[in-house]
């Protein structure tokens, strides 16, 4: 017999506040230095995220659909285990089950299930005492789940919220008010992610105050107290399976796509002899080491596929690896990863059938029948699973097994090396998946790893292929310097907090994304500002979707790109199958641009003003002198609000064969909140849009582009570049007098000759900047003696002059 403190947090419904208060009452538990153990009834992935951030503890699940009945005890005493209470979040309402089956695998049966009283939330805000009638009928449905208390959620001090707590036929634990500031977002599948939302732990802490502001504490544990002893052993994942030899290394996809999967998979895998190694499919651009197992889990892949198509060097190696036969399980997203391509962004390519976002949620909990013999199961085999999605196929899976039967339906691809598909599995309850897994990576062969090819000469012909090392170059972006630890002098965002008025409009499109986003708004309030048209104007989720459009919205002959510039236009126009062909501006002219040295028959061009990385600001002149008949320029005007007054913008101007793309992510601090637009004449942005994702810009992007186009906000933008420019003055004479080059620069960041070796050393002392041998035409003798450096107060530029100096020193 196991003595476990623990209670159940329920509700009549969805929708009343479970996740915050559960969530709530871990964090404010564990600020009164108790251990917590935090559980979630049901298949869920999100919702045990916030669990973990909330306890420090794996967030685990529970689920008798899943795993069995008989585990559900023992999965709770190895999840709690040196825990002094225990917390399990319901699902759905108290007594909402698998259809058809009487409320199995409701809140109500893990209830019965682990003998562990219940605390009713109910959301009291347009409600009186008719709250207590709900309350009441909950505790007189089935007289085998105790109720033991009710925490009033969203109520308002006064009268009323009395008389609803006096009603009650259970003791009010709790009257918790609302508060905006800790709700958590949605997406289509539910909740954010918590590793995927900024400031996440802040908004737990601010939540653990709330709660045990408003909630008894002490009566929240003296129920859990009263649960009975638990009369089972623990789940021990060592029992469950037989390690095999040599340690196989398993590479498990992480980050913020892929946030979905089970903790006691990875328990399971490390107890059958194992080496669990993480990756991040958007930004590592190789398997681990020495891998010989993939386990590609769930998450929001369609949220981060143009991050995840990117990094085509992974991309390559994980096809190729997965061709030659490395034992590989994706589920649901990473099912999505293997297919020829996402919402129209390359893949993998491992299965014939690209797949995009439907109308239709698809939401199972089926019994299935393993379809043959494969790398995890055996031809006949019986398992439950869970099925949650938006996304669909566009074709079948030819050439592969199914997985599975499904209600008379064939479903994945299967085969003695592969096994994906749409639906989840809870290992615990199958640990022979785990044995076989563990079994076939043992006497994988590793997988190689990539091999670099030399940085071929700008104006070469690109290679063709995923493994490119051009390609992987093209798409080094800052974001990879600067790593958490690090003071970030790579990323050209701007230093300084957002204004009120945009936390506001990004609050605003939060709550206005339970419907489609409609662009319309934004559209109107740019072409505003920049006196055009609205049909001349496309807004789009960031410059990043504007490049690839144009390198898609035509079969361009001679495309051209004029480099040093920022690099992701000639990786589009790379993914879209162009042959690029690079102008170099020359070192000696300070980068400045001649317009004679494009090709007159190139029917694209491409150009940054100001240019990244050397901050050359070209003169409208320049441009212009650029224009041909049948060819079209394209001006990358991403930093030009870092320009006090804007002086060589062409964004109001209307000539034809003119594209202005530009961006608001870095002077608005909101790199993860992706919004830019093109301008151009209308003709030429239809011809865009007739190639844009459905709803490709977010409700938040939206709101957050109307109000950084509103007239006070060009005054805030005004006031921001001019900071800026002092800052730069002060830099560029910090960095004068310790005698380093510095190229002139018109924007937010400069191009520094620090000499060979110093980006490493300065990671030593903790600075981050931006390598610049990764732009073509910088660097190119390989001396990497260039780096980028952005723009910071002098309070922080203080701190990179000292590591400078110590370099010096040493």
């Amino acid at each position: 017999m196991v003595i476990l403190p623990r209670l159940v947090v329920a509700a009549p419904s969805t929708g009343q506040g479970k996740t915050t208060v559960a969530t709530g009452l871990m964090a404010a538990l564990t600020a009164r230095g108790l251990t917590v153990s935090g559980h979630k009834v049901g298949p869920d992935y999100i919702d045990p995220g916030y669990h973990a951030m909330a306890t420090g503890r794996p967030g685990r699940n529970l689920d008798p659909h899943l795993v069995g009945e008989a585990l559900i005890e023992p999965l709770l005493l190895h999840g709690a285990r040196d825990a002094d209470i225990a917390v399990l979040e319901g699902v759905m309402g108290l007594f909402d089950g698998r259809l058809g089956t009487d409320g199995f695998a409701s809140t109500a049966h893990l209830a019965t299930l682990t003998r562990t009283p219940v605390v009713l939330v109910i959301d009291v805000a347009r409600m009186s005492r008719s709250a207590a009638a709900i309350v009441t009928g909950m505790v007189q449905f089935d007289p085998a789940v105790e109720v033991a208390g009710v925490i009033l959620n969203r109520a308002r001090p006064g009268r009323n919220t009395t008389e609803i707590a006096r009603a009650m036929p259970v003791p009010v634990l709790g009257v918790v008010p609302h508060d905006e500031a800790i709700e958590s977002p949605s997406r289509h599948l539910g909740l954010v992610p918590a590793a995927e939302r900024v400031g996440t732990q802040s908004v737990i802490d601010r939540l653990a105050e709330h709660l045990a502001r408003h909630v008894d504490l002490d009566a929240v544990r003296q129920v859990a107290r009263s649960a009975a002893p638990v009369d089972a052993a623990p789940w021990d994942p060592a029992d469950e399976v037989t390690p095999v030899a040599g340690a196989p290394v398993v590479a498990v996809a992480g980050g913020r796509a892929f946030t979905f999967r089970y903790a006691e998979t990875e328990e399971l895998l490390k107890a059958a002899g194992c080496r669990v190694v993480s990756f991040d499919p958007a930004h590592d651009d190789e398997l681990p080491a020495g891998t010989q197992a993939l386990y590609l889990g769930g998450g929001f892949p369609e949220v981060h596929a143009a991050q995840l198509g990117a990094n085509t060097r992974l991309l390559g190696q994980i096809r190729a690896a997965v061709e030659q036969g490395l034992p590989t399980v994706a589920e649901c997203a990473g099912l999505l990863y293997l297919l020829r391509d996402l919402e129209g962004t390359p893949m993998a390519g491992v299965l014939p059938a690209g797949a995009a976002m439907g109308g239709r949620l698809t939401l199972r909990y089926p019994e299935v029948i393993a379809a043959g013999d494969n790398l995890l199961t055996r031809a006949g085999e019986k398992l439950t699973g869970h099925e949650f999605h938006r996304t669909a196929l566009d074709a079948p899976l030819r050439g592969w097994q199914p997985a599975w039967e499904v209600d008379g339906e064939l479903i994945g691809a299967a085969s003695a090396t592969l096994h994906a598909s749409y639906l989840h599995v809870h290992w615990a309850g199958f640990p022979a998946l785990a044995q076989r897994f563990a079994e076939a990576a043992a006497v994988a062969t590793p997988v190689e790893p990539v091999v670099d090819e030399p940085f071929p000469a700008v104006g070469a012909a690109p290679a063709q292929g995923p493994d490119d090392l051009v390609a992987e170059r093209l798409l080094h972006h800052g974001d990879r310097e600067a790593t958490p630890g690090l003071i970030d002098f790579a990323v050209n965002v701007f230093p300084g907090e957002r204004p009120a008025w945009l936390e506001a409009a990004l609050v605003d499109g939060v709550a206005d994304s339970a419907r489609y986003p409609d662009p319309e708004p934004a559209r109107q309030a740019i072409a505003r500002m920049h006196h055009r048209r609205p049909e001349e104007v496309l807004v789009t989720a960031g410059a990043a979707e504007a490049f690839e459009l144009i390198a898609r919205m035509k079969a361009w002959q001679r495309p051209v790109v004029v480099h040093p510039q920022f690099t992701e236009p000639h990786a589009a126009l790379e993914r879209a199958g162009h042959q690029v062909e690079a102008v170099q501006c020359a070192a000696e002219s300070g980068y400045r641009l001649d317009p004679q040295a494009v090709p007159a028959d190139a029917d694209l061009v491409m150009i940054g003003n100001p240019t990244n990385p050397t901050g050359v600001l070209h003169t409208v002149e320049e441009i212009v002198a650029l224009r041909r008949p049948k060819r079209v320029v394209v001006v990358d005007e991403a930093f030009m609000d870092t320009t006090p007054g804007e002086p060589q913008s062409l964004a109001g101007d209307r000539r034809r064969g003119l594209l202005v793309v530009r961006s608001l992510t870095k002077h608005w601090s909101m790199p993860g909140i992706r919004v830019g637009y093109v301008l151009g004449n209308a003709r030429t942005i239809a011809a865009l849009a007739a190639l844009q994702v459905p709803w490709s810009v977010s409700a938040p992007a939206i709101t957050a582009a109307v109000a950084c186009t509103a007239p006070a906000a060009r005054v805030e933008a005004e006031r921001r570049a001019q900071q800026i420019a002092s800052w730069r003055t002060t830099m560029v004479a910090e960095l004068g007098v310790r005698g380093f080059e510095v190229l002139p620069s018109a924007t937010s960041f400069l191009l520094v000759r620090l000499g060979p070796g110093a980006r490493e050393r300065l990671r030593a002392q903790g600075i981050a900047v931006r390598r610049a041998d990764t732009f073509p035409g910088v660097d190119d003798a390989g001396d990497v003696g260039w780096v980028r450096v952005a723009v910071r107060p002098p309070g922080t530029a203080a701190l990179l002059y000292r590591a400078l100096d110590e370099l010096a020193r040493s």
